[in-house]
């Protein structure tokens, strides 16, 4: 299922997920700017390698070394589609949680989600020397919070029908809980693809920022007044 808008309009600016979304874009001109090895280089300093964090303690790695990745890899993409995915489905359904949560807040959240995606991909995937990039975990933990603060919004989304393509307006809870199990059933497959050389999607990222969204979006204070029923 492709997700092309939500039913819900923002009623502040979303001046934070708009601010994320162009820093995505620009550090991916970057990337594009560098060459291959100049990019493997940096995906390497600032992607998430597991394998180092779990090293460092006996590593000459300086702490920080091993902590600025968790962050800066939010910022790092790996293709076209890869960045293009991702600010999509930031593009949609972001600015709602923006909205509930206020500016600030929701820039604190965002990062929060994506630092603990990091952790679970990190904690899931010990054993992997492959640096992983992609702001998808944090975009998860957007994706959960929208799913609790906004279940019934309707998104209008491109579903497979047999061999026909219908577009259709469907409830968020089922749209985004499909999303949900689909990453948590590929996750499950990757546990059985260890060693240093396992990569591919972080999968346990996506899983682990969608919880913890659910978790966190509900600890901050909410900014906008709660929305009832099926929007117009």
């Amino acid at each position: 299922m492709i997700p092309f808008r939500d039913n819900i309009p923002s009623r502040t600016f979303p001046l934070i997920n708009i601010s994320i979304i162009v820093a995505n874009v620009l550090v991916f001109f970057y990337e594009l700017s560098l060459g291959g090895r100049g990019l493997d280089r940096l995906i390497t300093h600032y992607g998430i390698v597991p394998a180092a964090v779990f090293a460092w303690p006996q590593s000459d790695l300086a702490f920080a070394a091993v902590v600025v990745p968790f962050f800066t890899s939010m910022f790092l993409h790996g293709g076209w589609l890869h960045l293009i995915g991702n600010m999509w489905y930031l593009w949609i359904f972001g600015d709602n949680v923006e909205d509930r949560l206020g500016h600030f807040s929701y820039l604190i959240f965002y990062l929060l989600c994506g630092l603990g995606a990091g952790i679970a991909h990190t904690i899931l995937n010990a054993e992997t020397s492959v640096p992983s990039v992609g702001a998808s975990g944090a975009i998860a933990g957007v994706l959960g919070a929208y799913v609790i603060s906004y279940p019934f919004a309707r998104v209008l989304t491109l579903v497979p029908i047999f061999i026909f393509l219908q577009v259709i307006e469907i409830p968020a809870l089922i749209v985004l809980g499909f999303w949900f199990v689909m990453q948590f059933l590929y996750g499950a497959a990757s546990l059985a693809i260890t060693g240093p050389n396992a990569g591919g999607v972080a999968w346990w990222a996506h899983v682990g920022g969608f919880i913890i969204g659910i978790i966190l979006v509900g600890l901050f204070p909410r900014k906008d007044r709660p929305r009832y029923g099926w929007q117009q």
